[in-house]
C-alpha cells in the first residue's frame, strides 16, 4: 500500500469518534497501523481506551463506516490489541489539548 493511499485511510478514520471522549480514533492514539492486501482486505490494528469498553462494536462500525467510501477498501478487519497497552503518552499534541491533558 502506498503512502497516499494510508494517509487517506487515516484520514477518513480521523472522522470515527470515540464516545466517550468526542476525540477522533487517530488523535487519540487508538490506531496502532493499517495494512491491505492485494485483493482489498484493510486491517486496522488499534486498541481501546479500557479492556472492557462496552462501546467497542460502536467504534468496530463506525471504523468499517468511514472506510467504506474508499475505493480501494473492498473489506475491513479491524484487530483490537491490548499489547501496547493504550496510554495517553499516544494521544497527539491536539487530543490532549482538547482533553485539558499536559
Amino acid at each position: 500500500m502506498d503512502e497516499a493511499l494510508k494517509e487517506n485511510i487515516f484520514g477518513a478514520l480521523e472522522q470515527v469518534i470515540d464516545p466517550e471522549l468526542g476525540i477522533d480514533i487517530v488523535n487519540l492514539g487508538l490506531v496502532y497501523d493499517v495494512d491491505m492486501d492485494e485483493n482489498g482486505l484493510t486491517k486496522v490494528t488499534m486498541t481501546l481506551t479500557s479492556m472492557g469498553c462496552p462501546l467497542a462494536p460502536v467504534i468496530v462500525d463506525q471504523v468499517n463506516a468511514a472506510l467504506v467510501d474508499i475505493p480501494e477498501v473492498k473489506e475491513v478487519d479491524v484487530d483490537i490489541v491490548w499489547n501496547p497497552p493504550w496510554s495517553k503518552d499516544k494521544m497527539s499534541r491536539y487530543a490532549k489539548i482538547a482533553l485539558g491533558i499536559s
